[in-house]
């Protein structure tokens, strides 16, 4: 059922650091009573998709199978052309020696990366373990699962780090995709017409949208990070990398 347009159009957004410009073309060019927008984990995006507590998110791609009547409405993605800086495997042994990978559990994609990487990649018959909220340290066989933006806490702890979407690339030849706008309803042509072109504006104004979110100490990183580490467009080259992904899942 379409949509009437007097409607609020409950919008969930990821939180990282990656979706700020995003964030921040919602805000500015969305009537703010045409809409209401949420910021959460990846996981809990799906979640509220799927709960119809929100009527488009921000989804992490693993979990399209869970929403057979949902819709891409956007060509803009959280997308990665090799390395990607905040999806990684860190351990405290080579890859040949870890016996366990402890897993965050903010994203079913990252999850679901690493087991297909581990799988059909490495050749690896690890022992997946959830990570619990103080990441274990103290095992000399220690690995982990960590994305987002509280990677950078954990960079110098483990001497060994695996970037999954480099793997990926490396692996298929193609780039990742991490999360989609996804609606559960059918959206009228102009919001989605609308939705995108504040999507555009928010990447056009990167560096603005890190002046109103990011902390000044992180701005100049963060800069880099967005513009050469996140690739927003969901071309065909991501469309087929997304869909291979999704085979691979059906084999896990």
């Amino acid at each position: 059922m379409l949509m009437k347009e007097k409607e609020q159009i409950r919008i969930s957004a990821v939180s990282y650091a990656n979706t700020y410009p995003f964030i921040y073309g919602i805000t500015q060019k969305l009537k703010s009573d045409s809409i209401c927008l949420s910021k959460d984990v990846p996981s809990v995006c799906a979640e509220k998709l799927q709960t119809q507590e929100v009527d488009v998110g921000l989804i992490p791609v693993a979990q399209l199978p869970s929403f057979p009547n949902a819709q891409i409405i956007s060509d803009y993605c959280i997308g990665a052309v090799g390395k990607v800086k905040t999806v990684l495997l860190m351990s405290r042994v080579p890859l040949d020696e870890i016996k366990a990978v402890y897993l965050d559990s903010e994203s079913r994609t990252s999850v679901n990366l690493i087991k297909v990487l581990a799988k059909h990649y490495w050749k690896k018959d690890w022992l997946w373990k959830q990570a619990p909220a103080d990441f274990p340290k103290s095992n000399q066989h220690t690995s982990i699962v960590l994305i987002g933006d509280k990677t950078y806490n954990y960079l110098n702890d483990y001497p060994y780090i695996y970037d999954l979407a480099e793997v990926w690339q490396e692996f298929t030849g193609k780039p990742f995709v991490f999360a989609v706008w996804v609606a559960n309803k059918v959206l009228s042509d102009s919001f989605i017409s609308a939705f995108n072109s504040a999507l555009s504006y928010g990447l056009q104004n990167i560096t603005t949208s890190l002046d109103v979110y990011a902390q000044v100490e992180q701005k100049e990183e963060l800069e880099d990070y967005l513009n050469h580490y996140i690739s927003y467009n969901l071309d065909r080259e991501k469309q087929e990398g997304m869909d291979l992904f999704l085979n691979y899942l059906k084999e896990l």
